[in-house]
């Protein structure tokens, strides 16, 4: 991270509209409403379509796994980080767009879970180049509240959308209608219509990072490093080389969080599913839910930044999936009690998880050398997020191994498989060292 001219108060807001942008795919896509509406009885049985909802994201994972760390090393060499970041938003809104096209029949299930992975996939290679720029959007005193900043205005836009969906696209309406604008439900046209917002939101807000944030060309020496997509891997192992000789506790910490990270992505991308099916809660009610739960994510997220530029990551981390795990304990043993202890832990537990995420990237971003943001950050994806098929396998497991009977009873099963990768990824970073030394030479010194 170089620290030169303080960025701009307006690239630092424009990098974190991309986060309140695409809060339309986070909130309302993978988590509190389409997910919710593709695990509705009218595509079929609701078990069997939380099942292939985890095999679908599971498969998504792998593909992210497989390119994302060339993408970024690529990105690395050719200096092309917000054109390659409009690409691939511009790919997620698209599939945003498909799913105005789903009815809620079983013949559109395909289509709603083939726009919810190909989004997946795109938008976790949108983020490796969104968090390979906060380097230029922080320095080192402060790339921990720029960090928590980011990622709040992630849960802040969440939550104005589904205040916006909520209003205007569910509440209220008549027996066959639906919110403020009493849209038919025939089709499932009033979810179709919020995601066609959705997909608006998205465009129009993440336009400012391409118009502020200002990115340097790439060094010499990552220019000439430049060699096509498959050589791309042979450079990228004698990359990976050279940190295990230079930093080992880089690359554990890349497993520790491609484990925990995947855990924490468990948890919205299946909790809005959760929620409905096992606590019995009405698309609405997941909608209130979602708000209050960005409310509170929102809130803690803003706040631990502070934390984590005083106290360092690490703390923040290892306090938030504690906590999280302690949550998901009593949600699963309470569970019989119905509604009202989703609503209590987890609301609590959404508290955790967006400090985990902020501080694990700042974790990361304190180390990277000058120039190499894509390629580091594409290991991280890869590692992390990118291992999204870790959370989805387990669950989908869970739910397939459970001795329950009824589709709710299985289905909280699911919280059992995330709560293990949870704890996993916090057995891992355990002995990870805080301060690190990632020297620029040791990534410098593999040329192909």
């Amino acid at each position: 991270m170089t620290d030169l001219t303080p960025p701009s108060r307006g690239a630092v807001a424009a990098w974190g509209f991309w986060d309140w942008a695409f809060s339309a795919f986070n909130a309302v896509a993978t988590t509190f409403v389409f997910s919710t509406y593709l695990s509705s009885s009218a595509f079929g049985n609701s078990a069997h379509e939380s099942e292939l909802l985890g095999v679908y994201m599971a498969i998504a994972g792998i593909v992210i796994a497989i390119v994302a760390p060339v993408a970024g090393q690529r990105t690395d060499a050719s200096g092309r980080r917000k054109l390659w970041l409009a690409i691939n938003s511009g790919v997620v809104a698209l599939c945003l767009l498909g799913t105005v096209f789903v009815k809620n029949e079983p013949g559109y299930l395909w289509l709603g879970l083939l726009c919810i992975a190909v989004g997946t996939v795109f938008y976790e290679l949108a983020t490796v180049f969104y968090n390979s720029l906060l380097p230029h959007v922080s320095t080192p005193k402060t790339v921990g509240k720029v960090s928590a900043f980011g990622w709040s205005m992630g849960y802040f836009g969440g939550i104005v959308l589904l205040l916006i969906i909520l209003v205007f696209f569910v509440e209220g309406g008549t027996s066959t209608t639906s919110g403020l604008l009493n849209i038919p439900n025939a089709g499932g046209l009033y979810v179709r219509l919020a995601m066609l917002v959705a997909t608006v939101w998205a465009v129009g807000f993440s336009i400012p990072v391409f118009f502020k944030v200002k990115v340097p060309p790439p060094a010499p020496e990552l220019v000439a490093e430049r060699t096509g997509f498959l050589a791309s891997y042979g450079v990228l192992f004698r990359n990976i080389r050279d940190i295990w000789r230079g930093s080992p506790n880089t690359i554990w910490f890349l497993l520790a969080s491609a484990i925990f990270r995947d855990g924490l992505t468990g948890v919205f991308t299946f909790g809005g599913v959760i929620g409905h099916v096992v606590f019995g809660l009405s698309t609405k009610q997941v909608l209130v839910f979602g708000i209050a739960a960005n409310v509170i994510a929102g809130i803690a997220t803003l706040s631990s930044g502070r934390l984590d530029d005083r106290l360092g990551p690490k703390p923040v981390i290892i306090a938030s999936l504690a906590g999280m795990s302690v949550c998901a304990i009593l949600l699963f043993a309470t569970r019989p009690e119905g509604a009202s202890v989703f609503w209590i832990f987890g609301l609590i537990l959404c508290a955790f998880v967006g400090p985990a995420q902020s501080a694990s990237r700042t974790f990361l971003s304190r180390v990277i050398p000058p120039g190499r943001e894509g390629e580091i950050f594409g290991l991280y994806s890869t590692t992390g997020r990118a291992a999204i098929w870790i959370s989805p396998a387990l669950y989908s497991l869970a739910i397939a191994l459970s001795p329950a009977t009824t589709t709710a009873a299985k289905t909280s099963w699911g919280i059992l498989g995330i709560l293990v990768v949870i704890l996993v990824g916090l057995g891992v970073l355990l002995p990870v060292k805080q301060k690190q030394d990632l020297p620029a030479a040791a990534l410098e010194a593999t040329k192909v």
